[in-house]
C-alpha cells in the first residue's frame, strides 16, 4: 500500500507563489511516475504536471513556464513550485503516484489552493 501526505496549499494573491509537497510512503516501486492533478469547481480533474523516476516531465499547457515539478527519489517526495499564480489555478490539488509496471494509481487527499485578491 502507498500513502501520500500533501502539504503547502493555501490562499495566495494573483501573481504569488506556492510550493506543494507530497511525501509518499509504504510500498513504493522504483519505476513510477509522481505528479499533481487538480480539480477546479465545476470542472473535471486534470493533469497539472508529472515526473517519472528518471526525471521525464509533462506539463499542462496552462501551467508551462509558471510551474515546475521536481522530485527527490531518496525521500519519495514530489514538489510543485507554482509561480505567477492566477485565479484560474484555484482548485483542489491531488498528489498522484503511478506504478507504471503494475498500472496502479494512488492518490492523496487533496490540498486546496485558492488564488484570489
Amino acid at each position: 500500500q502507498v500513502q501520500l501526505v500533501e502539504s503547502g496549499g493555501g490562499l495566495v494573491q494573483p501573481g504569488g507563489s506556492l510550493r506543494l509537497s507530497c511525501a509518499a510512503s509504504g510500498r513504493i516501486f522504483s519505476i513510477n511516475r509522481m505528479g499533481w492533478y487538480r480539480q477546479a469547481p465545476g470542472k473535471e480533474r486534470e493533469l497539472v504536471a508529472v515526473i517519472s523516476n528518471v526525471g521525464r516531465t509533462n506539463y499542462a499547457d496552462s501551467v508551462k513556464g509558471r510551474f515546475t515539478i521536481s522530485r527527490d527519489n531518496a525521500k519519495n517526495t514530489v514538489y510543485l513550485q507554482m509561480n505567477s499564480l492566477k485565479p484560474e489555478d484555484t482548485a483542489v490539488y491531488y498528489c498522484n503516484v503511478n506504478h507504471l509496471v503494475r498500472g496502479e494509481n494512488y492518490w492523496g487527499q487533496g490540498t486546496q489552493v485558492t488564488v484570489s485578491s
